[in-house]
């Protein structure tokens, strides 16, 4: 059992991030520019919007935090898209989800310029994603194929297995992964919640990633021997012997798991550290107009 460590990878990339960041200011360049609004204050996304805050610091870039009350209208948020969508400084911005109840998120998301969505949650870069053409790539799909791509995984040609049909990771995972060139030309198979005899498609799996959102829900006898192993989920669980009373553990059974595969993604530790590497990565091709030229 190997493991992918996502927390070594984030530093080597968030490493040639500054460095090419040093190579644009000594050239004259302004600073990449990443804003990011948060509504309310649900904890999970005041931790995550603040390791984006730290890790622009850490590259170079400038960051901007939008923080507005849970009680803020639907309309009063798109106005802060609409000046971010104009404004000449911003690269590109981020709406943290999820948002409160009476925002529409399908709208807002859709209010966000399709070039400063370095997100990648508009339609529109998710049909360009879909035809091979440049896009922003969706944070965590993007950081998984980095995360292949650098460990050397070899997917052409491999079963793949992708547990949950999300538009966030699931399903633009799929369709990544089934494309041509590396990492890709796999056969990809989609699961979900009413996907029936799960174990019998997830054993066939050379590649089996698991974004279903409960907590250690793939076992021993759900996994071929040999497989790798990639887990997007972080939860909670509950664990009173502990200080915080808590802990984090992701959509699979690591322990009982890992003993199986050739290689293994641990949680913490793992995907959410690219995630939030991948949302740099698309500011910088933002900021040098690589995929909307001016």
């Amino acid at each position: 059992m190997n493991l992918l460590d996502g927390k070594k990878l984030a530093a080597e990339i968030k490493s040639e991030i500054k460095q090419e960041v040093d190579s644009l200011l000594a050239l004259g360049s302004r600073a990449p520019h990443l804003a990011a609004v948060l509504v309310g204050d649900d904890p999970a996304s005041q931790a995550y919007v603040g390791n984006k805050v730290r890790s622009c610091e850490e590259v170079g870039f400038r960051s901007t935090l939008i923080r507005k009350p849970a009680s803020t209208s639907e309309a009063e948020l798109l106005a802060i898209v609409n000046d971010l969508n104009h404004n000449p400084d911003v690269d590109g911005f981020i709406v943290q989800l999820p948002l409160p109840p009476h925002i529409d998120e399908q709208r807002v998301n859709l209010a966000i310029d399709p070039r400063k969505d370095v997100d990648g949650f508009h339609p529109e870069n998710f049909g360009r994603m879909a035809q091979g053409l440049p896009c922003y790539l969706p944070a965590t799909p993007f950081g998984i194929l980095e995360l292949l791509r650098r460990y050397n995984i070899p997917t052409s040609g491999k079963e793949v297995v992708v547990l949950g049909r999300s538009n966030i990771v699931g399903t633009p995972m799929s369709v990544l992964l089934s494309r041509k060139g590396y990492p890709g030309d796999a056969t990809v198979t989609i699961c979900h919640s009413r996907t029936q005899h799960l174990s019998e498609h997830t054993r066939k799996a050379d590649i089996l990633i698991v974004a279903i959102g409960q907590a250690e829900l793939v076992k021993a006898n759900m996994v071929k021997e040999g497989a790798v192993v990639i887990d997007v989920g972080m939860n909670r669980v509950d664990a009173p012997n502990t200080a915080k009373g808590y802990r984090l553990t992701g959509d699979v059974d690591f322990q009982a798991v890992a003993p199986l595969c050739q290689w293994i993604t641990p949680v913490p530790g793992g995907v959410g550290q690219l995630t939030v590497v991948a949302l740099l990565l698309n500011t910088l091709k933002a900021h040098k107009g690589e995929v909307y030229p001016a």
